[in-house]
């Protein structure tokens, strides 16, 4: 059985740093209509917060699943993507809303794919990124919540097991 021990940062932590990162995102697109694709499941409580706090901009959702993880505390290393968004990129402001960047595998595999339909443009925006984890390089990340050391971290969106997702902070797993 695993166990939550460290709460790594609280609710209010995540409420002002959302905050900071929407406040970035308006002055940059400016008004334009900006396409959020939410890598699901993790990104979901993460794009709808900070959707809400975006309010100069028009914007569309999307998702993409994608997968490296499973029911294991440590990444595959081969990617799975389940689904697609179902609209068309192309000369559109698009937004990659992820949960955590640690490894970059998904991250590259999903930049390639979206890249590939021509949008306007293309940014990136983590809540967590963990440095230290990263075996693909070059990856830029244009808007970062928190930098974390190696820690395998629930909550917020974030499981283990699909458990754990609807905790209101994040926290890092023990056994």
């Amino acid at each position: 059985m695993k166990k939550i021990v460290t709460v790594l940062f609280s609710k209010e932590e995540i409420e002002e740093k959302i905050s900071e990162i929407a406040a970035k995102i308006e002055n940059d697109y400016d008004g334009n209509e900006l396409v959020m694709v939410c890598i699901l499941m993790g990104g979901m409580v993460f794009m709808s917060d900070l959707s809400r706090k975006i309010h100069k901009t028009t914007i569309i959702f999307e998702r993409l699943v994608a997968s490296s993880y499973g029911m294991d505390t440590e990444t595959s290393g081969a990617v799975k993507i389940k689904l697609y968004p179902g609209q068309s990129l192309t000369n559109k402001n698009v937004l990659i809303v992820e949960d955590i960047v640690d490894t970059g595998r998904s991250l590259d595999y999903i930049t390639r794919y979206i890249n590939a339909q021509n949008p306007k443009s293309m940014k990136i925006c983590t809540l967590l990124n963990k440095p230290s984890k990263r075996v693909v390089h070059g990856l830029y990340i244009d808007y970062i919540g928190f930098n974390i050391e190696n820690h395998f971290v629930v909550g917020y969106g974030m499981d283990y097991a699909e458990k754990y997702r609807n905790l209101p902070y994040i926290g890092i797993l023990h056994k």
